[in-house]
């Protein structure tokens, strides 16, 4: 019915311009600007607002809205306006420019607006539609996007931030949070906001676009806002929801990737070292732990970390995965952190365990393979070699005997190897094979070492290769018989009263060969026999005598008579 009121209406503008014979039945319309996009036309009993130009025939202007800087509103259809305008608005679009003819049977007729408008006079109007409601509208959401997945959306109650850049229904700017570089942050259907936004709002998700149209009796009515927004205007919001959170929530766990084996679980008191990746909900990332190329290690469930990740952490095992979603009242809360985190933000913690611990926890010794004979095990004192290869509970390998010549040797109980280690190389058999879990404050500790990162739980991988039984503390050589009676005169062979070095030497590996003496293992036999013949070489003069032998049991006798 409209397209065809028009299609007339433009026929009658045609045959007055171009014959001009007689007086207007009807009102003349050119339409000559009209948008490319009208989602809506005006109806009978709609609302609107417009400006105008109007003048005579001649151009003399007898009025303008433009003049007075408020947009002329109205209901159309309903005897409000001059039959004219009434006629003439229909089917117009928001934007559209036109241009009417109203004859005065359809103007002011023969009594006209005395000191304005004389009788029998036409009036052409100059008309720009800025707006169209109607009481039975609702708010209309358009998706412009949705983000996915979409796990959650907004309900009552829940407190929402987000960005918007506000307009009225021509386009006109009115307010924008971008401008401010801050979202819009508040509680929905609590009244904190104009009925028509609490409505839009509704079932948002986060990252979700959308533009809200609402009409002005779910907006600021008859009365509008300050100069910003007319009276009776319809407002659109393209809105962006940034995140959302309801008082209530508590933390939230998603994506768990759980190992296999999980042997244990964190609790409260665990030291705990993890990576991760801290993003809002709209996934700008405030801050991450591979960026400083290290983790983040932290004692949960005793307040040195925010109370959501506290939870969050609770019950991890090494090397899982997991998302923690933290509501702000358990994260920054209405303050924020710093100039990354915003006031009242929802936080996603993307974590990765690497490992914890436990300050009271002791070395695990899980044994792989034990041979079948096994008389002889590693003891304190006794020299070992073994392989290992040592990693992090993530798997990531730190060092490896295998990479060496020969594999490792050490006297256990020597302070020459970590503690934990020490402990785990105990109880071995020749053959066997163990793993061995060792926590920081038996390792490296809060400071980590080369190659090891600061309170790193280790791992070895340990295979005992061979087991010589040792000797006491500060000794270099033992007999394992009694000490031979007249020692000076066996050692010195050539019996000529001096035993140098060569003969002392002789002498020693003598002992050994014949199974009356043990050297120190692990060390260097000839740096051995070395050190203890300048240790008797008391005068330096290259040769042992007589007075100067002692030995060790002696020497310590002489030293607690010499304190006495």
């Amino acid at each position: 019915m409209l397209f065809n009121s028009l299609v007339v209406s433009l026929h009658f503008l045609v045959l007055y311009v171009a014959c001009d014979s007689g007086p207007l039945e009807d009102v003349v319309i050119d339409r000559y600007d009209i948008p490319k996009i009208c989602p809506r036309e005006v109806q009978m009993g709609d609302f609107v607002r417009y400006h105008y130009n109007g003048t005579f025939k001649d151009g003399q202007k007898f009025d303008a809205s433009y003049d007075r800087g408020v947009a002329v509103a109205g209901f159309v259809g309903v005897g409000r306006l001059i039959t004219g305008l009434d006629r003439g608005i229909l089917g117009m679009c928001v934007n559209e420019k036109r241009k009417l003819i109203v004859p005065p049977h359809l103007g002011y007729g023969s009594i006209g607006v005395p000191g304005m408008i004389p009788a029998d006079a036409t009036l052409y109007f100059d008309i720009l539609l800025q707006d169209i409601w109607n009481k039975n509208d609702e708010v209309q959401i358009t998706t412009i996007h949705k983000a996915s997945p979409c796990n959650r959306s907004v309900q009552d109650s829940d407190f929402v931030r987000y960005h918007y850049n506000g307009t009225l229904l021509d386009g006109t700017y009115f307010d924008s949070s971008y401008s401010r570089s801050t979202t819009y942050d508040t509680y929905v259907g609590s009244g904190w906001l104009i009925k028509g936004m609490d409505m839009g709002l509704l079932g948002m998700c986060a990252g979700e676009k959308r533009r809200i149209t609402i009409p002005p009796f779910l907006a600021y009515g008859e009365k509008g806002y300050g100069t910003i927004i007319p009276a009776q205007a319809s407002l659109v919001f393209h809105v962006l929801l940034i995140d959302f959170h309801n008082p209530k929530d508590g933390i939230t766990v998603q994506n768990q990737v759980v190992p296999q084996v999980c042997k244990r679980k964190a609790v409260t008191g665990d030291y705990v070292r993890y990576h991760y990746n801290g993003t809002l909900m709209d996934g700008a990332l405030f801050d991450s732990s591979y960026s400083r190329n290290t983790t983040y290690n932290t004692y949960i469930g005793m307040g040195y970390v925010i109370s959501g990740m506290d939870a969050g952490l609770q019950g991890v095992c090494v090397g899982e995965w997991r998302r923690i979603i933290i509501p702000p009242h358990l994260g920054y809360g209405e303050s924020g952190s710093g100039n990354s985190i915003p006031g009242s933000a929802v936080l996603v913690f993307d974590v990765h365990i690497v490992d914890f611990h436990n300050p009271k926890d002791s070395v695990d010794i899980e044994v792989m393979h034990k041979p079948d004979s096994c008389n002889t095990t590693s003891k304190k004192g006794d020299f070992i070699k073994y392989h290992y290869n040592c990693s992090m509970l993530d798997g990531t390998l730190l060092f490896s005997s295998h990479e060496y010549e020969t594999p490792q040797q050490v006297t256990l109980g020597s302070s020459k190897v970590i503690e934990g280690l020490d402990t785990g190389l105990l109880g071995m058999c020749v053959g066997e094979r163990r793993t061995v879990l060792v926590p920081p404050h038996l390792a490296h500790g809060e400071s980590g070492a080369r190659g090891v990162p600061p309170s790193a739980v280790l791992k070895f991988d340990l295979e005992l290769l061979h087991i010589e039984e040792g000797i006491p503390d500060g000794y270099l050589f033992i007999w394992l018989q009694d000490t031979p009676e007249n020692l000076f005169e066996i050692m010195d062979l050539d019996k000529n009263g001096e035993v140098p070095e060569e003969e002392f030497s002789d002498f020693l590996k003598a002992q050994v060969s014949e199974g009356k003496g043990r050297f120190l293992p692990g060390v260097d036999r000839e740096k051995s026999i070395a050190d203890m013949f300048v240790n008797q070489d008391r005068n330096k003069d290259g040769k042992i005598t007589a007075d100067e032998l002692k030995l060790k049991t002696e020497e310590e006798t002489e030293l607690v008579h010499e304190e006495l």
